[in-house]
């Protein structure tokens, strides 16, 4: 498909060996388009975070292929996965994964950095990317002297900066209030109407209603999927 960004094809995750063997994901097939979120959803151990982790390359599949702007992890070095991650990946996570030592755009510019940038254009693309969130007044911020909101908000736009066209997020909203994690699920929304690709594992089916597609696991398996059009009657069902 021309414009998929993320493909994983008959991928299969196994732990351990024999009578102990567990299979956290069982030939898994999955495309993400340019421009399209996908939700996950799933009972706790059905496979929902090793999904994400092997779709951003932090792990390899025991076995099938995970390709990513045309780039087969498979057959990437170490260096390959490492600017990949770097240049195409942006990961958000629950515990935000904030450096307290670092101010706010300190944290954002740092995947620049550390990809080359000169300092000075690497701080004006993080004090763009946090004033898309609105944070251009906290960009010199410590961590610790945000809220969880605001903290969460410095992690997206570390994984926008510099255009990533993956956004990977795993349970952005769950250390967050009902108000903030729907501003935070807007914000990522925004990001992947302006031409990433997304997908967001929740446990939440109204913020999974932002999603364009919602793929259900279980057991390491996709087992049914719906539309965005069919998310409405999700959140519905569960109120």
């Amino acid at each position: 498909m021309s414009g998929a960004v993320l493909q994983l094809v008959g991928v299969t995750q196994q732990y351990g060996e024999g009578e102990t063997s567990v299979s956290a994901l069982s030939g898994v097939d999955l495309t993400v388009d340019k421009g399209e979120l996908v939700a996950i959803m799933g009972a706790s151990g059905s496979g929902k975070s090793t999904l994400l982790s092997i779709a951003g390359g932090l792990q390899k599949p025991t076995s099938g292929e995970v390709v990513v702007e045309g780039t087969y992890l498979s057959t990437a070095t170490r260096r390959d996965l490492a600017q990949l991650r770097r240049r195409s990946l942006g990961f958000v996570f629950q515990d935000f994964n904030l450096i307290p030592t670092l101010t706010a755009v300190e944290n954002v510019t740092l995947p620049l950095e550390l990809d080359g940038f000169r300092a000075r254009v690497a701080r004006r693309a993080g004090r763009d990317a946090l004033a898309s969130v609105g944070l251009e007044d906290k960009i010199d911020s410590y961590p610790d002297d945000l809220s969880g909101g605001q903290q969460q908000r410095v992690a997206i736009a570390r994984a926008v900066v510099g255009g990533r066209r993956l956004i990977l997020a795993d349970e952005p909203t769950g250390a967050l209030d009902s108000v903030t994690g729907e501003a935070v699920m807007k914000m990522i929304r925004h990001r992947v109407d302006q031409g990433a690709a997304g997908i967001l594992v929740t446990h939440e089916p109204r913020h999974a209603a932002w999603a364009d597609r919602i793929v259900f696991l279980r057991d390491g398996r996709i087992i049914d999927e719906t539309q965005r059009h069919g998310a409405d009657a999700l959140l519905s069902s569960t109120r």
